[in-house]
This record gives C-alpha cells, sequence and structure tokens, in this order.
C-alpha cells in the first residue's frame, strides 16, 4: 500500500475532485461514516460511554462533525466543540457543521484560551475523545488555542483517537514540533501518511488503520508516490513458488564469509537462516581456527577454511550469492580483506555488520559499492549507517527516511536501516516501510539472521529489492510469531530461525497483516 505525504495527499483529493469529478462533500462523508464505523469496530463498549468530538475549522473538523451524525444516527449523543467561531466554516465543512446541529446535537464553540475550563466537566466523565483538530493541516506545530486544548487532552487520561493523523504532526516529515495528540487510535484517510510509518512520529499515533473514503487507486497513482507500506498481500507476492521439476540447485548456492574465534555463531546463524529460507545450498567460509566448531552445528551447511580474500574469491565461481560480515573482525584487520572481495566479486552480495564497519574505515567505501557490477544490499543498523555517512547516530535516528536514502544513493546500493521501523530504501529513492516486528528482536545475532534471510532470496534468483522487502519481513514475521511463544524478554536469535518456516507458510496460505 502506497504512503503518502500530506503535499501528495492533497494532490490526491484534487485530482479525485477536479480530474474525475467525484464532490469533495462525498469524500467527507465517507471519510466521516469510516471512522465511525471503526469506532464501532474498535470500541465494543462505544455504546455505554460518553464520546467527545472535538474540531477544528478545516476539513478535519468537517469530518468530525460527519463523525458525530453518524454516531447520534445509531443513538449515541456525542459531546462536540468546535475551536472556532462557526462563522469561520467554510465549504464541505460549513455545510456538515450544518446537517449534524440539524440532527439535534448541540455543537459548543470555544474561541477564547480563557474559557478552556468548560471542557473539565466533559473529561471528568472519561470520554473517548475524537480527536479533529488539525489532521494534516499543520506545519511547525500546533500554536495558540490549540496548542492549548491539546495540551489538555494529553494530560487528561482519555482514550484518545485521531483522524487522519494526530493533531499537530506535520504530514511531510518526520520532525516533531511542539506537543502532537498522544493517539491511542488513529484512523488514517485513503491511504498511510508519512509520520505514521516510522520513528519518532509513530509514537504519536497508536495503532492505525485506512479508512477507504471513495478515491479510486488512479488518484494515487497520478501523484508517483515513492513509498509504501509492506503488508502480507505485497510479500506474499514476492515469495516465488517451488515448482515440481525443482533441485536443490534451483534454489541456488549461497557463499557466506562470516565468523570468527570467539564469533562462530554469527557464521551458524547466517547459514542456518539462509538454508531456513529456502536456499538449495550453503557453503560458510570461516577461519581454519573454527572451521570444526561450525561444522558440527549443522549437519546441512557445508564449511570451507580460507586463509585470504584471494581464496574467497576463488570460491565464489560457481556461487549464486554472497553473504559478507557477520562476526569477521574488526575493521582495522579485514579491511583490506572486505574491499578485495567487495570489488572483485561480481555476485549480488548481502553486506551487514563487520564488513559494512570495514567499509566505512576504507577510504572511498561508497564509491567502491556504487562501483560493483554486482547487485548490493546493505543491511546497517543505525551506528554503522552513521559510519558509512561519516555522522552521528543521532543524525541517523532523527530522519531515518533521509539517511536510508542518502546511504542508497550514495552506495548505489539497496539499504536495510534496522531499527524500530526498519527502512528499505533504493538507490533511486523509493521507499518501503514494513508491518512486521517487535522489540525482543533486539538482541544479539537477530541482524546475522537477516543476513542470512537475504542471502538465500539473493542466491534464489531474487532482485536485491525485493530480496531486501521479502527478507525483512519474514525476519519480523518469525520474530513476532517467537515473541508468542517466549515473550519478547526472552526472545533469542535462534528462535526466529525456528519460527521461521510457520513465517514462510503463513505468507504462501494467504495470510493478511496490517
Amino acid at each position: 500500500m502506497e504512503i503518502l505525504t500530506g503535499k501528495q495527499m492533497k494532490a490526491v483529493d484534487r485530482h479525485a475532485i477536479e480530474t474525475l469529478g467525484i464532490p469533495g462533500l462525498d469524500l467527507m462523508e465517507a471519510a466521516g461514516r469510516g471512522v465511525a464505523d471503526g469506532l464501532w469496530q474498535d470500541y465494543p463498549d462505544l455504546a455505554s460511554r460518553p464520546v467527545l468530538i472535538l474540531c477544528g475549522k478545516g476539513n478535519n473538523g468537517g469530518d468530525g462533525f460527519v463523525v458525530a451524525r453518524h454516531l447520534r444516527k445509531a443513538g449515541l449523543t456525542p459531546g462536540v466543540i468546535l475551536f472556532a467561531a462557526p462563522e469561520e466554516l467554510a465549504g464541505d465543512a460549513a455545510i456538515n457543521y450544518e446537517a449534524a446541529g440539524k440532527t439535534g446535537l448541540h455543537i459548543a464553540a470555544i474561541t477564547d484560551p480563557e474559557k478552556l475550563d468548560r471542557l473539565a466537566p466533559y473529561f471528568e466523565a472519561g470520554p473517548l475523545i475524537v480527536d479533529c483538530l488539525m489532521g494534516t493541516g499543520i506545519k511547525g506545530g500546533i500554536r495558540g488555542l490549540l496548542a492549548d486544548v491539546v495540551n489538555l487532552i494529553n494530560a487528561s487520561g482519555c482514550e484518545i483517537a485521531s483522524v487522519d493523523l494526530p493533531s499537530g504532526l506535520d504530514a511531510d516529515s518526520l520532525q516533531v514540533s511542539g506537543e502532537p495528540v498522544q493517539a491511542d487510535r488513529t484512523y488514517t484517510l485513503c491511504r498511510p501518511k508519512l509520520p505514521l510509518a516510522s520513528a519518532p512520529t509513530d509514537a504519536f499515533a497508536g495503532d492505525w488503520s485506512v479508512v477507504d473514503i471513495g478515491i479510486p487507486c488512479e488518484s494515487v497513482a497520478h501523484v508517483q508516490p515513492d513509498m509504501e507500506w509492506l503488508g502480507a498481500t505485497v510479500a506474499a507476492g514476492l515469495l516465488a513458488p517451488r515448482p515440481s521439476e525443482s533441485h536443490k540447485g534451483t534454489f541456488g548456492h549461497l557463499l557466506a564469509v562470516a565468523g570468527s574465534p570467539g564469533k562462530s555463531g554469527a557464521a551458524v546463524l547466517v547459514g542456518r537462516a539462509a538454508l531456513r529460507t529456502g536456499a538449495g545450498l550453503c557453503t560458510l567460509a570461516v577461519p581454519e581456527a573454527i572451521q570444526a566448531e561450525v561444522a558440527v552445528q549443522q549437519a546441512e551447511l557445508m564449511t570451507v577454511s580460507v586463509d585470504g580474500p584471494e581464496a574467497i574469491l576463488a570460491l565464489a565461481g560457481g556461487k549464486d550469492a554472497l553473504a559478507l560480515g557477520p562476526g569477521i573482525g574488526s575493521p582495522e584487520n579485514i579491511r583490506e580483506a572486505v574491499t578485495a572481495i567487495v570489488s572483485g566479486c561480481d555476485l549480488p552480495v548481502a553486506i551487514d555488520a563487520d564488513g559494512l564497519n570495514a567499509l566505512a574505515a576504507s577510504e572511498g567505501g561508497l564509491n567502491l559499492l556504487r562501483r560493483r557490477n554486482g547487485a548490493t544490499v546493505l543491511t546497517p543498523h543505525p551506528k554503522e549507517a552513521a559510519r558509512l555517512l561519516g555522522g552521528t547516530v543521532e543524525q541517523i535516528q532523527t530522519d531515518r527516511l533521509k539517511a536510508a536514502r542518502d546511504l542508497a544513493a550514495g552506495a548505489g546500493s539497496v539499504v536495510i536501516l534496522k531499527g524500530h521501523r526498519t527502512v528499505i530504501a533504493r538507490p533511486d529513492g523509493f521507499v518501503s516501510f514494513y508491518s512486521t516486528g517487535n522489540p525482543g528482536m533486539a538482541t544479539a545475532g537477530t541482524g546475522d539472521v537477516l543476513t542470512g534471510i537475504v542471502g538465500a532470496f539473493l542466491a534464489g534468483g531474487c532482485n536485491p529489492f525485493d530480496a531486501a522487502r521479502l527478507g525483512v519481513f519474514l525476519h519480523g514475521l518469525a520474530g513476532d510469531l517467537a515473541a508468542c511463544e517466549t515473550g519478547m524478554d526472552s526472545l533469542i536469535a535462534s528462535d526466529l530461525l525456528e519460527q521461521l518456516p510457520g513465517a514462510i507458510q503463513w505468507l504462501r496460505t494467504g495470510s493478511e497483516t496490517g
């Protein structure tokens, strides 16, 4: 599903209204009705609890008037407060203000900050607050009267459901200005908006769902979206079938360069993940000192002891993809070997961990990646990304979208920027955010598992972006299944390996997710 910025959503609205001739009033009606339906579905006790709808003077407020009218039609009497003078309303919002009033609803109006104490009796009843103050119509944070309103509702302890976006978030940015509404749930209209997809802004939205307001896909495609929300439907379409006439060579041979004394487990996790993902063959290239230790841990893995980049490049002949980096050692010891392997091997390659650090420590590491003949997938966590870009972790985390795009463009590679709301970026700037994963996966070795999964898909013939998208989705899904069994606190990387078969089968059987 496409993710839109605020600017793109406005262009989508214009196309639907001006080009396709869909009345804006119809879109507002569908939005309010859809949100009302969502409230009934998500709050089973809605009929027995007070509801307070807070409206601004724009179209988001107009949506709120429609929500109020549909709840009134269903037998509720929600409180409705407009934070503007009624005569300030215009267009579709003004029409729906009048329509809501005709149902017998009383719509209070507050225009003076000194009269905000009128909200106290509403809050004492513990209502479900429906935030229709600003939606996507804000830049630089809420100011004035509405800022005071937001402070009050955030401090009220009441549950909050926002319409389109929590008021105060900028739909074109991942930056937080001022104090936005801290919603427990968000009903976003037509398509997800950028702040819902990534940290730090996603923390204000709670659980979110998309309300179909009747805008055709043609209008969305018109703006050429460059971001997507990766759910199960898209991910399942990336998972190739296994033909009945297959043999082990059909699904590729992955060469994994991983592990070192004290870190033999990294090699095992990469190899086991590749096999569990469906690679036909996997060979682990490891130092002689750990070969025996690695070989006994998984009978299906082949192991070869190697003593330098020349041996690895020779071993790459006849293989279909390369996984490079997990646990191979400190940058000062492996820098020259890594650059020699990356520049001398034309196989598709997934590079992680120590491999990334070695490239970051090498002069012209990003240029080296950009000049490669083979496809490249980089899987950095924020600190590794900061080293590659020559910045700080704070800079990466402040705008993860920009960081992923900058690194992908600079390296000419697909980038998986790991962390909460992992970002997958192509060199041309197209970005995918995914819908699986949990905090329990923040534990040693889960990155090694991801490298093996992505490497397996590269070996099986996936293009690098699809290998990254499908790999990240399955990695997160396996983590979610593992967390259901162990809990997030006790989850370890090998739990993901045990859940990978179930995750793949879950996708193949057509299950759905957010």
